[in-house]
């Protein structure tokens, strides 16, 4: 065991040439180096070994005896160690049976995940996902590689993780066809509406909502308030699927990303309606730990919901 701590991966490269090719020249030559270089790496191996490993004879270097018994060895050693490292860096969707872990909110959940699943379950049947809430969720489970990714909304992450943007989303706003709002949809009106409120960022158990902390309130009430406006909130809730089933009551209005509203579309008892003020996009986010940046599999992963996302229309109206 002394002596591993010795042993340059070159070396044992260089003895499999070297015993191969009979030649420090020729060895040199295969391996792309100079021939002083092949020459130092032959000396350092006889000093490691204490045997001079390659003898000039009159047929030319032959092996030592010690070099005979080493060379089957050594070229079974690096051949199963570059299986090893050749497995660990391929990627077979086709063939796999991981589980991946992935960390979204209710809204990342009714939009991207269906879609993402039916493309798995095209190129990748044995994948299996496992969708968590951000409440069971840390960033030190993600920080350790316990969760695949997180695919949310974030107004802070780690400067050690990685994050790519999967998309940006216009907001929108749902009401039943009954509202009477819906025929005459203004600022005014709005304002004068009942509300629903829906959301859930980051990580970790949420807590209730003080409907006077507006700056904790997120996006909407945050814009409202820089324009000096305070809509009534009558209904908190951190589903988006359930904020669009309670908008269909004709005195509630909900704000929602465009792209969960397609959820409830097809229902044609909400009517979809543009803000009537100026709001900023949601940026949706997957970000995932230094641990598993390299890691084919995941890549391959990271790789898919960028595709599937580009897939996903934002609705007009």
């Amino acid at each position: 065991m002394k002596k591993l701590n010795r042993i340059d991966m070159n070396l044992l490269v260089y003895l499999e040439v070297l015993l191969r090719e009979r030649s420090v020249t020729r060895a040199a030559h295969h391996l792309g180096i100079s021939q002083p270089a092949m020459s130092n790496g032959l000396r350092r191996l006889r000093d490691l070994l204490d045997d001079p490993l390659l003898v000039r004879t009159s047929e030319g270097m032959s092996p030592t005896g010690r070099a005979q018994e080493l060379e089957p060895l050594v070229r079974d050693a690096l051949r199963q160690l570059e299986k090893a490292l050749a497995t660990g860096g391929t990627f077979e969707p086709a063939e796999s049976q991981r589980v991946f872990r992935i960390m979204a909110s209710d809204y990342t959940e009714s939009t991207l995940i269906p879609a993402l699943l039916k493309r798995i379950r095209e190129e990748a049947p044995g994948i299996t996902l496992d969708i968590m809430t951000p409440s069971d969720v840390s960033f030190g489970d993600v920080e350790q590689g316990k969760v695949d990714m997180v695919i949310n909304r974030f107004t802070s992450i780690p400067q050690s993780f990685h994050q790519k943007t999967v998309w940006s989303d216009r907001f929108c706003c749902m009401m039943s066809r009954d509202n009477p709002i819906a025929k005459a949809f203004d600022l005014r009106s709005y304002m004068g509406s009942q509300h629903i409120w829906v959301s859930k960022t980051g990580f970790g158990v949420g807590v209730g909502v003080d409907p006077s902390d507006v700056q904790r309130l997120g996006f909407v009430d945050e814009v409202l308030a820089s324009m000096g406006e305070k809509r009534q909130i009558r209904v908190f809730t951190r589903h988006y699927q359930a904020a669009m089933l309670m908008a269909e009551i004709d005195d509630l209005v909900v704000t929602i990303p465009s792209r969960a509203s397609r959820v409830s579309q097809t229902s044609g008892r909400l009517v979809v309606k543009a803000p009537p003020f100026d709001m900023p996009p949601l940026v949706l986010k997957m970000v995932w730990s230094p641990l598993l940046h390299h890691d084919p599999a995941h890549k391959w992963m990271r790789d898919m919901v960028s595709q599937v996302a580009a897939t996903v229309p934002e609705p007009s109206f």
